[in-house]
């Protein structure tokens, strides 16, 4: 899993048929400790409801098409959860208001 934030949207008009009717949202990769982006960017499939500005966890790779959502889809990138907290060495570094 990778610790990302929501940085936009993506709109695909035409696209395979298994697709259909998934969000995709354009993911930057970011600093666990500081949030600052890393100018690193995936587009992924929404399989739990996640919005702009929100930190999520996603899965690439193979692990991307084991959501029920994403069962048999052709996706390379599925966000899995969406960040409430982060804490590392005792401090929160991040708490979803």
């Amino acid at each position: 899993m990778v610790l990302a934030k929501v940085v936009g949207t993506v709109v695909s008009t035409q696209k395979q048929e298994k697709t259909e009717g998934i969000k995709l949202l354009l993911l930057e990769k970011i600093d666990a400790e500081t949030l600052k982006g890393k100018n690193d960017f995936v587009v992924s499939m929404d399989a739990v409801g996640a919005g702009v500005g929100e930190i999520v966890f996603y899965a690439s790779g193979s692990s991307a098409r084991q959501t029920s959502i994403t069962q048999g889809v052709p996706t390379d990138a599925t966000i899995i959860a969406i960040v409430d907290l982060i804490e590392k060495d005792g401090k929160f570094t991040y708490r979803k208001e």
